[in-house]
């Protein structure tokens, strides 16, 4: 029956003979047919269950209708659930076989062990042996149904195939990288030739813009100088008008005992009257003004009067201005009317009687006395002012005659004695310091000048030390016999000095700033020292960290490694080492590496022959704050540090005297713009040509020294004239080309000249001094050394104008570089020894404070 089914089968199929892998063929490749896709699915994840079951039936059963039955079990099987599938599942109960158990053995029926010998543990790896290889078998069968067999030419025309897709697909690669190529580099030429007619049309465009801006600053520029060309030639016109008018006025003379203020007022009349002023106004105009101004001011008319009279006028009198002038009577009288009024009071120089002295103590409200240099000042009228007038805060005794009395005074009536000066006063001892303790002594003082009292001993600093522990300001100069035990015995008790200066203390060494440790000090103050060296910067580094203004000039033992120790102090604002030949390029440029040099405000390094433009390019570079800068005889500086100095634009004041700048390097300067100050003296590589195009860029200037230049001329005084009105100070001392005409230039534009150096000008005449009387009212002090051509009667007549003048008639000396007619000394002429007659000075100075005889 079962042999005759498995005929039928073959014949309905048109196959041979199948077997069990023809079965499975078959049977897959119906379910397939009908989308029994799950079902293969899951025959495939169950194979061994799965096959073995339906196999089992297949072979057993053997149906008329095969596929019918494998519906019908399939359909049983997902029905009862996977975990529910036997291998015997798919066979009728009547037709399974009966089989043995495994473990059915001899052993078994004679000793019914069955149980004991298959233990679960064995039964589970025997299954999952048989399992296994179950799995392993029909598994490979199946693939072997499934994956049909491919030849070795089917092999290699696959391989063919993709061989010949590889080699199409690096053909494509090339030439499309060749293409890739081609059109980047396509673009990128694109984008340069792009590039470069944007560059180009941008340079045309800027070049327009540049020739438009350039035309238009040249016109405006031209307008400008034909403005003040034209301003000037009328200020000049008018000048001359006024000057002319002014002398034909004075066809009679002046008398010196005529009032100074009819002299003023000749010719003059008030464009405004300042009387209409706030009262505040007026108070701070005359504010400004000398006790000699004011009271000249008075005379005016009454309005000026009342002005005058002011009370805050008066609360400060400086007698000193007027001291050969004035009469004790004055200065009673006017001591009476303001004593009220009256806070400070300065009499230094002034030769005055007791009884003068005595009218002091009539201002009881007083707080500052200035007393210097009065050889008439007593230890008797001292008792009259220290018994009146104790709450003076300020008190100047300087290079007077006071003695222990007075010193006995201090403590007993200036209880709240702030600052005190005592210089150059020897006729006190040890024991009048001693005094400044008794009492409620002067613990408040905190400023202390003992300049020049060489009589002091270490015992007397001892005694100041116990009496005034709270000094802060130190200041001791011109004082040979300032050792560092006296500075030892000082600074036991004075914890709170913050400033000292010792000019003139050549026995001070290292061991001062040691035992100044202790302090904070914020400024130091040395000069002429030769005993100071590294060492004592080095203290300062470790002991004084808020350090701001250091002075050490002359102090020769100072080489580069003190800037180094220098570098760290992050307040230093000045430092000033003029004369300290050992610095050079290397020491300021580890100064500069440090943050010391980002609040440095003023740096003098004067004489410091080593420098060079190599310390000017870092100071450019590091000093954004620096606004006083002095490299005076630093020979090495050229045009090249000037161009490095521009970027600099903090600074203000620059002093350039005795180096190689030229006019190249005043041209590159003029674009600064901001310099205030300016010093070329002795400059020999400069010319008119340069200074002119300097003050066509500073017209802010208001310093300006060319001193010692002999090839300059009068153009650089009209340049002056022209561009700088602002001028306050001009030293032209040694310039033998200049002349009246220039100096008539000058007087007519510059009303705010205060100084005036023209020592060696050999040319200026009793012109020059008419023409600043009239133009530069504002003058105060004036140099006329070596002016040959100068006369005595006008120079005392301009004596009564200005504060302080100097005046000879002698010939230039040698030095000079040029004889009395202005021309070149030979250099034979120059080592010439001077004479006797050469070093008189025969004509006295004049000044304001002498009265004309």
């Amino acid at each position: 029956m079962k042999a005759e089914n498995r005929l039928r089968l073959a014949k309905e199929w048109k196959m041979r003979p199948l077997d069990g892998r023809d079965i499975l063929a078959h049977i897959t490749r119906r379910m397939y047919k009908y989308n029994y896709y799950n079902i293969i699915a899951m025959l495939y994840v169950k194979m061994v269950n799965h096959l073995r079951a339906l196999l089992c039936g297949l072979l057993v059963t053997c149906p008329e209708d095969p596929l019918r039955y494998l519906e019908e079990m399939i359909t049983a099987v997902m029905e009862n659930g996977l975990k529910c599938l036997l291998w015997d599942m798919c066979i009728d109960p009547s037709m399974k076989p009966k089989i043995r158990r495994l473990s059915e053995t001899c052993m078994e029926q004679l000793f019914g062990l069955d149980d004991q010998l298959v233990t679960p543990e064995l039964m589970i790896k025997a299954c999952t042996f048989y399992t296994g290889r179950l799995l392993k078998t029909h598994f490979y069968t199946w693939r072997e149904i499934v994956i049909p067999p491919t030849t070795e030419d089917e092999l290699l025309t696959e391989k063919m195939e993709k061989a010949v897709e590889y080699d199409n697909f690096r053909l494509k690669k090339c030439v499309f990288y060749h293409w890739y190529s081609y059109v980047k580099g396509q673009k990128e030429h694109l984008k340069d030739t792009l590039l470069r007619i944007q560059q180009m049309f941008h340079c045309y465009k800027l070049i327009i813009i540049l020739t438009k801006w350039r035309d238009k600053a040249r016109h405006k520029y031209k307008k400008r100088e034909d403005e003040l060309m034209l301003k000037h030639e009328l200020q000049l016109k008018q000048w001359r008008s006024k000057l002319k008018l002014r002398v034909n006025s004075r066809e009679e003379y002046i008398s010196p005992e005529r009032n100074v203020s009819e002299v003023f007022l000749v010719g003059e009349i008030p464009e405004f009257d300042i009387s209409q002023l706030p009262k505040r106004a007026v108070s701070q105009v005359f504010s400004y003004l000398s006790l000699r101004d004011v009271v000249i001011c008075g005379q005016v008319n009454r309005s000026w009067l009342l002005m005058t009279q002011m009370s805050s006028l008066w609360n400060g009198i400086d007698f000193s201005t007027v001291k050969n002038i004035i009469t004790d009577k004055y200065i009673v009288s006017t001591l009476q009317r303001w004593r009220l009024n009256v806070l400070r009071l300065n009499f230094r120089g002034c030769v005055l009687r007791l009884k003068t002295l005595r009218s002091v103590s009539l201002c009881r409200n007083l707080q500052e006395l200035n007393v210097s240099d009065c050889p008439t000042l007593t230890d008797e009228s001292m008792r009259y002012i220290s018994e009146s007038c104790p709450g003076v805060l300020y008190l100047n005794l300087s290079n007077t005659n006071i003695t222990n009395r007075t010193m006995r005074l201090l403590p007993r009536y200036f209880h709240n004695l702030q600052n005190l000066s005592l210089a150059y006063c020897r006729k006190f001892t040890d024991k009048g310091l001693q005094y400044l303790n008794l009492g409620n002594g002067c613990h408040k003082l905190i400023y202390l000048d003992l300049s020049g009292c060489t009589q002091i001993s270490v015992q007397g600093f001892r005694n100041i030390a116990n009496s005034c522990s709270g000094i802060m300001h130190l200041t001791i100069n011109d004082m040979p016999t300032l050792t560092d035990n006296c500075v030892k015995a000082l600074v036991e008790k004075c914890h709170c000095i913050t400033s000292v200066v010792f000019i003139g203390a050549p026995h001070i060494s290292d061991c001062t700033f040691k035992a100044l440790s202790t302090c904070d000090l914020r400024k130091i103050r040395f000069e002429g020292n030769k005993r100071i060296t590294d060492a004592c910067l080095k203290f300062i580094d470790k002991n004084y960290p808020n350090i701001s203004h250091i002075y050490m000039v002359d102090c020769k033992g100072l080489t580069d490694g003190s800037l180094k120790s220098l570098s760290p102090l992050k307040q230093l604002s000045v430092l000033n080492l003029a004369n300290c030949v050992r610095i050079g390029d290397i020491g300021l440029k580890n100064f500069l590496e440090g943050p010391a040099s980002i609040k440095i405000r003023e740096l003098n390094l004067s004489n410091c022959i080593h420098l060079g433009d190599a310390s000017v390019i870092k100071l450019s570079e590091r000093c954004p704050n620096l606004n006083y800068l002095s490299l005076r005889n630093c020979e090495h500086v050229t045009d090249l540090g000037v161009e490095f100095i521009v970027n600099i634009f903090s600074l203000v004041s620059l002093d350039l005297s005795g180096t190689h700048i030229s006019n190249e390097g005043l041209m590159t300067l003029s674009r600064h713009k901001k310099l205030k100050e300016l010093s070329l003296s002795e400059c020999d590589r400069i010319t008119d040509i340069g200074i002119q195009a300097f003050c066509k860029g500073s017209l802010i200037l208001e310093h300006l020294d060319v001193s010692y230049c002999p090839q300059l001329s009068d153009d650089i005084i009209k340049a002056l004239a022209f561009y700088c009105i602002t001028l306050t100070s001009l030293s032209i001392a040694g310039c033998p080309k200049i002349t009246d005409s220039a100096m008539e230039m000058l007087s007519a534009k510059c009303h705010y000249l205060h100084i005036l150096d023209v020592s060696g000008c050999i040319l200026l005449t009793d012109q020059m001094l008419a023409n600043l009387q009239m133009g530069c009212k504002q003058l105060r002090i004036l140099k006329m050394l070596y002016c040959t051509l100068i006369s005595k009667e006008a120079a005392k007549r301009m004596s009564s104008i200005v504060q302080q003048q100097e005046y000879n008639a002698n010939d230039p000396p040698l030095w000079f570089g040029y004889d009395c007619e202005g021309k070149p000394l030979t250099e034979q002429q120059d080592t010439t020894p001077l004479k006797d007659s050469e070093l008189i000075v025969k004509e006295s100075t004049y000044s304001s404070e002498e009265e004309a005889v």
